[in-house]
């Protein structure tokens, strides 16, 4: 792990789906080193990523998932970069609400390995939140990029279009809960967490629904 670290930037702008709008800050992750990084979620405001990346090459964008408060800036990021764009098949249809006239790059595929700078980001598809919902988990660093499946207090929201909650509790469950309990939660919004400290609550989170 000569070097890998991961680097936090919040961005703030707005999320809509349904015909809803909602004030939103968003965690944007940059992991590599001094030479070449990834972005997690290119949320909002392309310059401001683009100025914490600085001189290293962007060598990829990555989307959790493709609602639009994660997705809205990555084509700019990605024109300004030449870095390409990842994001799960599955999430298609969202990802189009936002940028009906530019595809991702890239498909993620469950159990793909993405590599930058030392750090190596295993894809595990994580449905629930969003049909092609992922977590990015490096066991060299100890961390899990959860996106909205996972925040410290329980699952992501589920109450809206492409979301459904016992597919959600099924993702936690079977993909995050069986990570070790020191790893770190790193999320899409608000603060990280450990899988240790979030999986006594299971079955809290099974009996109120959300």
């Amino acid at each position: 792990m000569a070097g890998a670290r991961i680097e936090h930037l919040v961005t703030s702008g707005t999320f809509s789906l349904d015909g809803g709008t909602w004030d939103v800050d968003n965690n944007v992750w940059i992991v590599g080193d001094d030479h070449e990084v990834i972005v997690i979620d290119a949320a909002h405001d392309a310059d401001a990523i683009a100025e914490a990346v600085g001189a290293r090459r962007l060598s990829a964008i990555i989307c959790t998932h493709a609602h639009n408060d994660h997705i809205d800036a990555a084509p700019a990021l990605a024109e300004r970069t030449g870095a390409e764009i990842w994001l799960h098949p599955d999430d298609l249809p969202l990802w189009k609400q936002t940028h009906p006239d530019r595809l991702p790059d890239h498909w993620l595929a469950d159990g793909q390995v993405i590599g930058a700078a030392g750090a190596d980001l295993t894809v595990l598809h994580t449905p629930g939140h969003a049909p092609g919902a992922v977590c990015l988990y490096d066991p060299g660093l100890g961390t899990v990029f959860t996106g909205d499946t996972l925040f410290a207090g329980g699952p992501g929201a589920t109450g809206r279009s492409y979301s459904h909650f016992p597919t959600i509790i099924d993702s936690i469950r079977d993909r995050l809960l069986a990570l070790p309990p020191d790893t770190v939660v790193r999320t899409g919004h608000g603060d990280s967490s450990t899988i240790g400290a979030e999986a006594p609550h299971l079955e809290e989170w099974i009996a109120r629904g959300h």
